[in-house]
């Protein structure tokens, strides 16, 4: 087999081939295309691999031609990354492809305006390739869902092993990533929709803080909790992403709380002495098993190496934390920022009480594996004093959580087992399998809170990918980028699937 700077020599002569595209990092799909003379061949080259090789997995939902990508790539700025492609979780706003958040009653919902940080993608260079299946409604649908399917798009399968499942709501992102398709990927979070599907299919995660990236253009569950984050092969690009997409944008409010000394530049900067001298708190439950104490024994080992002083700390979250009270928030938020959502869409669906009518209608297509709940319970909720008191409630005492913890041990960081493997996809059952133990994972907190949460790769439990989690207060992605990036950078692994695909 050819070696990849071989194929980078040759490709001025259109020898293209699975092994040219697959994997590439962000600077070896920018130099790919610096020695490629014909980029439109190369796109179509590149578009073809796509389709051929995400036909088990299931990642992606629909994709640009390559006259699409082409004309971007003229009119894109001289860059860093000019040409380099990214696919987008199909719940955000981008010219020419519907949005449709997995849902066939949004097939109609063309975008007349990219979304904000679509918009930044393009000022930094990046060439949208498509967009990526997710859980349906960004599994804010019904129980028990599946995450990874929709009704659109069907399931997303793990890359690791297609009878897995590869978590959600940003299924599509991550699988994408996983399986080589794509450098980056940009998902979105409101309770671990991108650090659970990071951590099972073995890539880097970044979910900033709320207010870091607009989300203007995105579908919405929660103005207090929703965000959106690169997903990654390795810290370094997933920091070169969100630097590009981090900034204020006057559609979303939540933009005005970055600190006027914000450093953007910082997120571009990774340290491999980053860890030197530091306090970093090691979140380890009371109850564990064998397998967690293992991986938390040898990220204690990778700490102390860096010249990291480590500090065993625990908070019980079900004795800290009311899950009733987030419920009633996202239900609240959700139907009042989708209704303002749909009301300026393309989608003949206006409102929540649209898509619900729709769905009864189509119920064998869209409603064969689980309901829709939640979309009735979001309708109803309309309480607007519960709502204010449970936003007061669940952010003070998530915040305070993570905060306290940090100051009283004096820790630079918090770092936790992401959650357990991945589980056997299962329509029936949905994820009741895969939400047990960790499954709520360190990054729960995080997400109420608004508060920044990276995952990167730590080990493989029977040949299944899991993360680690490096946590901190608001505004703090510089800083745990570095931790992340040393941390990644000595402890080395990349996994990659490997299954048979004869």
């Amino acid at each position: 087999m050819l070696s990849r700077t071989i194929f980078f020599l040759l490709s001025s002569f259109y020898v293209f081939s699975e092994s040219t595209f697959k994997d590439l990092s962000l600077s070896e799909f920018k130099e790919l295309l610096d020695n490629t003379k014909n980029k439109k061949i190369l796109y179509q080259e590149y578009l073809k691999y796509i389709d051929q090789a995400d036909y088990d997995v299931n990642s992606i939902i629909s994709l640009y031609s390559d006259d699409e990508l082409y004309k971007d790539y003229i009119y894109s700025r001289r860059t860093p990354w000019r040409g380099v492609p990214i696919i987008i979780k199909d719940n955000i706003d981008s010219k020419g492809l519907a949005n449709t958040a997995g849902s066939l009653a949004m097939l109609d919902n063309f975008p007349k305006n990219d979304a904000h940080i679509v918009m930044k993608l393009k000022k930094a260079g990046f060439v949208l390739a498509g967009k990526a299946n997710l859980s349906e409604w960004a599994n804010f649908r019904g129980n028990p869902s599946t995450s990874g399917w929709s009704s659109y798009g069907g399931q997303t399968n793990n890359p690791y092993d297609l009878s897995y499942n590869p978590c959600g709501s940003s299924s599509g992102s991550g699988a994408a990533v996983a399986e080589g398709l794509v450098p980056v990927a940009i998902g979105t979070e409101t309770n671990g929709s991108i650090s659970c599907p990071a951590s099972i299919n073995g890539i880097v995660g970044i979910k900033p803080t709320v207010g870091l990236v607009s989300r203007d253009g995105i579908i919405p569950i929660s103005e207090t909790q929703d965000t959106a984050g690169p997903m990654a092969r390795s810290v370094k690009d997933a920091a070169a992403v969100l630097h590009a997409i981090s900034g204020r944008d006057y559609k979303d409010p939540a933009t005005k709380n970055i600190p006027r000394n914000y450093d953007f530049d910082a997120l571009m900067v990774q340290d491999t002495n980053s860890l030197y001298g530091k306090r970093i708190g090691l979140i380890v439950p009371n109850d564990i098993s064998d397998y967690e104490k293992n991986l938390l024994n040898k990220s204690e080992k990778l700490f102390q190496k860096l010249g990291a002083e480590v500090i065993k700390v625990n908070f019980e979250i079900e004795s800290n934390y009311k899950w009733d009270n987030e419920y009633y928030v996202l239900l609240y938020e959700f139907r009042v920022g989708l209704n303002k959502y749909l009301e300026t869409s393309s989608s003949k669906m206006k409102s929540l009480s649209d898509l619900i009518n729709f769905n009864e209608s189509n119920s064998e297509k869209v409603l064969k594996y689980f309901g829709h709940e939640i979309f009735l319970d979001s309708a109803n909720a309309t309480d607007e004093d519960k709502y204010l008191s449970g936003v007061k409630l669940i952010v003070e005492r998530a915040r305070g959580q993570i905060d306290n913890l940090l100051v009283k041990n004096s820790l630079d960081a918090l770092v936790g087992l992401t959650r357990n493997p991945a589980w056997k996809t299962d329509h029936k059952n949905g994820d009741s399998r895969g939400f047990q133990g960790l499954s709520w994972g360190n990054g729960g907190l995080s997400a109420v809170a608004g508060y920044p949460h990276i995952t990167i790769p730590l080990d493989y439990v029977e040949g299944l990918p899991v993360g680690v989690s490096f946590m901190g207060s608001a505004w703090e992605e510089a800083k745990l980028i570095n931790f992340a990036y040393a941390f990644e950078q000595e402890n080395n692994f990349f996994p990659r699937p490997s299954r048979d695909t004869n």
